[in-house]
């Protein structure tokens, strides 16, 4: 049902872009000048595109909604040449890293929306080094104004007097905290047994073999990896910051020189053998071939199991639930939090099953072990809260960054009204 609106979406779109009143539009003017800078309608068009993708709502069809939401786009534009032309002055420059990885999120995003990257392309109407390459310059401006607002105002500070009367002016306005729940739990991992870990490993480590020995690469990670992706990619990952793969990974790569081929490296998803293509700096280009450590239904069985034992040692006080945690919990950061997960409110668990099992218990209870892409777990709840407005007594904290937020936003206007009296603005439609 959402891949056919999605395609219906990008039906009307080409169909939008392509009528004579859009043609009329392709010839490219400019809109306003700020400072030297200019504002293009190409740069709108492109902006009106992104919202339309982004919302699955084709903004060219409501002539309207176009005209409102062109209107308020145009002056968030000036605006942002506004705080560009004084990012320059004061020579601040975004890092090409933090760039990457941002546009290669937004296309990721992007190509989810609508289906594939053939459609994005059709979206756009060009190839997607292009899109990425506009999509750099809108990341890499909005990263530097980011650091020009951080520069001038993070230091904010407010009063105990400011938050008392910012609480006192705009309480009604507060948003309410919903019913929360405190929870703790434990974690255990399915792990295969020995018998699947041999099998796993002696399989990868003849693909190795096959390989060091001449065998094609590409070939045998179509033929055998069991990375989803390698049907499309033949196993190769594409460039990449060393820091985007887990820690395993990263440093066996790392340490390869362009057509070398790894030992059998294990990580949190199996067995790897990995190929270096190509390295610049802390970028890597790589291959490889993945053999999934898969679990058998006696593993789950024996998790399952185990957490259940340990519930019962835990409702009968014959244990401590943060001992227990320590001692057998596979959470990685059960040696700090002991197993405290903290609160959450109800509605907005990023995980459902936790939400499902913390609904069903009473203060002090333990739930039944459940399944979650993590693991088993078994969950204690601490406390329950019900809805309620934030309080001065309960939630200073929480005001006072409100206030600090608010006396932002009033300092940084002022600011920007200051910049629009400095800086020339001339909007030519």
């Amino acid at each position: 049902m959402k891949r056919h609106f999605l395609s219906s979406l990008l039906i009307t779109l080409f169909l939008s872009i392509s009528s004579p009143m859009w043609s009329q539009q392709l010839i490219d003017r400019i809109l306003a000048v700020v400072g030297n800078e200019i504002i293009l309608q190409s740069d709108l068009n492109t902006l009106l595109l992104q919202w339309s993708v982004q919302r699955q709502e084709n903004v060219f069809q409501n002539p309207a909604q176009l005209q409102q939401l062109s209107t308020l786009m145009l002056q968030r534009m000036i605006q942002e040449k506004l705080l560009l032309i004084k990012a320059e002055e004061d020579t601040i420059v975004a890092d090409p890293e933090q760039v990457d990885q941002m546009v290669d999120r937004q296309v990721s995003g992007f190509v989810q929306q609508v289906g594939s990257t053939e459609n994005l392309e059709k979206y756009y109407g060009m190839p997607l080094p292009k899109i990425k390459k506009e999509l750099r310059s809108q990341v890499e401006n909005q990263l530097v104004i980011e650091k020009l607002r951080a520069m001038r105002f993070s230091g904010i500070k407010v009063s105990r007097r400011e938050v008392e009367n910012f609480y006192q002016q705009y309480s009604d306005s507060l948003p309410t905290i919903g019913e929360t729940v405190d929870l703790s739990h434990i974690l255990m991992q399915v792990k295969p047994n020995e018998a699947s870990f041999q099998e796993a490993y002696a399989k990868i480590s003849k693909i190795r073999e096959t390989a060091l020995t001449g065998g094609d690469f590409l070939t045998l990670a179509k033929q055998y990896s069991e990375d989803p992706s390698a049907q499309s990619n033949s196993g190769d990952l594409g460039w990449a910051n060393r820091s985007d793969y887990v820690q395993e990974f990263a440093e066996a790569a790392s340490a390869l020189e362009p057509g070398e081929i790894s030992d059998v490296v294990q990580t949190q998803f199996g067995f790897h053998i990995i190929q270096m293509i190509e390295k610049q700096g802390d970028k890597i280009h790589v291959r490889h071939i993945l053999i999934q450590l898969q679990p058998q239904e006696e593993d789950e069985r024996r998790v399952v199991d185990r957490l259940s034992e340990l519930r019962q040692q835990l409702l009968g006080g014959d244990a401590e639930f943060e001992k227990t945690a320590l001692e057998n919990s596979d959470d990685p950061n059960v040696s700090t939090d002991r197993g405290r997960l903290g609160e959450f409110v109800v509605g907005n668990f990023q995980v459902p099953a936790f939400e499902t099992a913390a609904k069903a218990l009473e203060i002090g209870e333990i739930s039944e072990p459940f399944k979650t892409e993590f693991g088993y777990h078994i969950i204690k709840l601490h406390s329950r809260v019900d809805q309620r407005k934030l309080s001065l007594e309960n939630d200073w904290q929480r005001i006072e960054q409100f206030a600090v937020d608010f006396k932002t936003k009033q300092k940084f206007e002022k600011w920007l009204e200051e910049l629009k009296q400095d800086i020339p603005i001339d909007i030519k439609s």
